[in-house]
């Protein structure tokens, strides 16, 4: 697997935090891959074969060349039906907020193609020159020229959702709701209905994903010895309670997802 990432253009570094491109020869013998929630939306361009989204052991949908993948809330497994040909840009969970006006609610937990988003048109004039460019250099000049264009008519995100996503991150998802909120606990239905709008998911929701990124991060890098040693660091009730939000996010405990082979892909983006 190629995997490489880039960073934004500065005037767009507070809503993209990356883009990355994957690249991995076709092989019969490939595994599924599981995804596992982050807390970030990606908008994705697939210039290979197709990609497999499994919604039941057997049965699956195919991915759109060129698509959102909106805000998780589940783990889910992908196949490549061949070559694996990707560029990605992965916001911020305020992010893609800036370029749509529909509900991120609407785009949780599936794939939607980018002409519902941005009208046929435009969509396939983007997606035909992202085909077309001749190396990555050109794909982050034509992506960025196209939200930068958008960014002219910026919808406004709310304060109460900027400051409690900052604090979110600023403290890998450790933060309490309330506590971010102690000034004012009755703003609480405001955020859960704004966040519902510009992020997709509930401040929870999104607070459980980031504490799960931070919390691989340490589990695949080996920065702590033990189970133990992570959740103390990634500030759980305890070690249960650490490996039962794992299981419910990743679909599997943390000792089986180190070595499974399904992960691969999932440890290539959190290392």
């Amino acid at each position: 697997m190629n995997y490489q990432t880039f960073k934004p253009h500065k005037d767009l570094e507070s809503i993209v935090k990356f883009y990355w491109t994957l690249e991995v020869p076709f092989d019969p013998k490939n595994q599924k891959q599981k995804i596992v929630p982050d807390g970030y939306i990606e908008m994705t361009f697939n210039f290979s074969d197709k990609i497999k989204r499994f919604t039941s052991e057997t049965d699956f949908i195919l991915h759109p060349n060129a698509m959102v993948m909106g805000q998780r809330t589940k783990s889910f497994d992908i196949l490549p039906t061949g070559n694996v040909d990707t560029f990605a840009i992965c916001f911020y969970p305020i992010g893609f907020a800036n370029f749509v006006k529909m509900p991120l609610k609407n785009l949780v937990d599936k794939e939607t193609p980018i002409s519902e988003l941005f009208g046929q048109l435009e969509a396939d004039i983007l997606e035909q020159q992202m085909i077309q460019a001749s190396d990555t250099k050109q794909r982050i000049d034509i992506i960025e020229a196209f939200f930068l264009k958008m960014l002219i008519e910026k919808n406004t995100i709310s304060n109460i959702v900027i400051s409690t996503v900052d604090v979110l991150l600023k403290s890998n998802g450790t933060t309490p709701i309330n506590d971010i909120l102690i000034d004012d606990i009755s703003k609480r239905r405001q955020l859960e209905r704004h966040f519902r709008k510009q992020i997709g998911i509930s401040p929870k929701q999104l607070s459980k994903a980031i504490r799960l990124q931070a919390t691989l991060n340490l589990l695949l890098n080996k920065k702590s010895e033990t189970l133990t040693d992570i959740a103390y660091e990634s500030d759980y009730f305890d070690q249960n309670h650490f490996i039962k939000d794992f299981k419910d996010l990743v679909g599997v405990t943390p000792k089986e997802y180190l070595g499974n082979e399904h992960m691969a892909l999932s440890a290539l983006f959190y290392k």
